[in-house]
């Protein structure tokens, strides 16, 4: 099937006519925006940069078609994947039967960073060179400035704005393709925005309901409730990150399948969402109390913190990470009015270490010798450390769990405190299953998630069930 081509060019600003295909060697400049479609997806940064048209685009052509002319292969780090954009199939069908006759074609813009249109250019691979005009340069460029190939002549595929010289030709594009109408965010999409299979972690929340002996309806009801208000809190706070990460993600392998980065949901809708979660979960707190309520609104002040900042610095970020697992359980003794065990605080204050630290040796693990794990500041060679400290924050939970079946405390609670000491190897067992398996690679994100879908660490918990309950 031949590709459709223009018909009529300006040539100079005359209304001369011409067959752009019949001149032999006759360089063809392209814009960025001629080949991509409307609306195709690009990161928030690179999208603001489009409103600002200040670099013409004869100044690209100058700086990157002549003797200091770039080469393609620039790393982008802006985030963009031109996998996840749509591109003009007709302009592409184009500018191949122009590279078929022998002519070369080259990308430019005046507005798109240079790590961007590079990335565009090596994605397509039709263009003998690319050109962008970097930030700072003058929005004026001289004809004598232009490489000796474009002053003997060019034709130019862009913006109706741009001036060019008298020995260039714009020459009129083909029809440009319609993006594919979106399809509707299904349940799915909604569900994994919301990370509703993350509620399991607000089990929690239960856990001073268990610890405290606590077994009444109204305790349980009140429990229940909490987990619910944490939840939604925990969706909101979700929402937030992915809308904050939305580039980063973007960037990511698997990240990017999230649905505000891949746009199966609209940013703006996600922001209602969060707002509907936000306020439905604080509803359901102060109908708890004030106080639940205040612990929850810390919840949120500090998992909103780290999304913003926090997560960028290492070690900080697993200690915080630590401290919001160790604030659910705190959530879950205010619901209920029961004092919050210092053993109990201790203890989940090193489990959760543990496993915050043993979630960063797995990202880390799965990086490249020498990467930096992105927006969180360790590098790969900190995987050893990391693993060291996980392993040691680990087994000092059980070190806290022995001396609280030594202490005052638990006999007030238990008839045969003794029975507990059989909970300690199935402990021990389990964080050093864990860390074995992620040294190995066989967890792939997070260890808590891991745990929820591994038959070992169910029989394991239910173990340590049946060993409380008989010590009662």
């Amino acid at each position: 099937m031949r590709a459709s081509v223009p018909e009529r060019v300006e040539e100079g600003g005359s209304d001369a006519l011409r067959d752009p295909l019949r001149s032999s060697g006759r360089p063809l400049v392209v814009d960025v925006d001629e080949v991509m479609v409307t609306g195709s997806t690009v990161p928030a940064g690179i999208a603001s940069e489009l409103s600002r048209r200040v670099l013409a685009v004869t100044t690209a052509m100058a700086t990157a078609f002549g003797p200091e002319a770039r080469s393609t292969h620039v790393v982008d780090r802006s985030g963009f994947d031109p996998s996840r954009a749509q591109f003009d199939r007709d302009a592409v069908t184009f500018l191949l039967q122009v590279l078929g006759e022998g002519r070369p074609v080259y990308l430019c813009s005046e507005s798109y960073s240079e790590p961007f249109v590079s990335a565009v250019a090596q994605h397509l691979g039709v263009f003998t060179a690319w050109a962008a005009a970097p930030a700072g340069r003058s929005s004026t460029a001289r004809s004598e400035d232009l490489p000796p190939v474009l002053r003997q002549g060019f034709d130019y595929i862009g913006g109706a704005t741009i001036a060019l010289p008298d020995f260039a030709s714009r020459v009129a594009r083909p029809g440009r393709s319609e993006p594919a109408a979106p399809a509707p965010a299904g349940v799915h999409s909604w569900l994994k925005l919301l990370r509703v299979h993350q509620y399991a972690k607000n089990a929690l929340v239960l856990v001073p309901l268990l610890t405290a002996h606590k077994f009444t309806l109204g305790s349980a009801a009140t429990s229940l409730l909490a987990a619910i208000a944490f939840s939604l809190c925990a969706s909101g706070a979700y929402i937030l990150n992915d809308i904050l990460d939305i580039r980063a993600d973007r960037a990511h392998p698997a990240k990017r399948n999230r649905p505000i980065a891949s746009g199966a949901i609209p940013a703006s809708q996600a922001a209602g969402a969060m707002a509907l979660a936000l306020a439905a979960a604080f509803a359901i707190a102060l109908c708890i109390s004030a106080t639940f309520g205040g612990v929850l609104l810390g919840y949120l002040a500090l998992t909103t913190s780290y999304s913003l900042r926090l997560k960028r610095i290492a070690i900080v970020d697993v200690v915080v990470l630590a401290t919001l697992y160790t604030v659910r359980v705190i959530g879950g003794a205010v619901a209920i009015n029961v004092p919050m065990s210092e053993w109990l605080l201790a203890f989940s204050l090193f489990i959760f270490m543990s496993l915050a630290l043993v979630k960063r040796h797995i990202e880390l693990a799965s990086q490249p010798d020498g990467a930096v794990l992105a927006a969180r500041g360790y590098q790969v060679d900190d995987k050893s450390m990391i693993a060291i400290l996980a392993a040691a924050s680990g087994f000092n939970a059980v070190v806290i769990f022995t001396l609280y079946i030594s202490s005052d405390s638990v006999r007030a609670l238990y008839s045969h405190p003794q029975l507990l000491w059989a909970c300690c190897p199935i402990l021990m067992y389990w964080i050093g299953r864990v860390m074995l398996f992620a040294q190995r690679g066989l967890i792939d994100d997070d260890p808590v998630m891991f745990a929820l879908r591994d038959r070992a660490s169910w029989v394991g918990l239910g173990a340590i069930g049946v060993i409380m309950l008989a010590a009662i």
